[in-house]
């Protein structure tokens, strides 16, 4: 498996976790603001108790994907993925889309009182 599809995984996993992490603070916000209301909302705040887990399941994946994104690729063949500035320029911006999502995730239910 190429070093360019071990950071696609690496990325997925940390866009995954940090939305899961952001469910039980962001998710009833952003579903109030889209106009839906209902006493179910009040369920997103069982998984208040996982956010830690996702959140460093979301940070050590990117700190694998930013190894083999931005760390030189020693065995790197011509014509190979990983010899593509292309690829790694989609991967790097990607990278930092997954980390703003993150940090959001980390920092939104401390930001949480002032939109309410």
């Amino acid at each position: 498996m190429s070093n360019s599809q071990h950071s696609g995984r690496f990325l997925l996993i940390g866009g995954l976790g940090a939305v899961f992490a952001s469910l039980c603070c962001l998710g009833p916000l952003l579903l109030l603001l889209l106009g839906f209301s209902g006493a179910w909302l009040a369920n997103l705040a069982a998984l208040e108790p996982y956010r830690p887990v996702f959140i460093i399941i979301s940070l050590a994946a990117l700190i694998f994907a930013w190894q083999r994104i931005f760390r030189p690729i020693p065995n790197c063949q011509p014509g190979e993925p990983c010899a593509l500035p292309p690829v790694r320029r989609w991967h790097a911006m990607i990278f930092y889309g997954v980390l703003v999502l993150v940090l959001l995730a980390l920092f939104f239910p401390y930001l949480l009182p002032l939109f309410y």
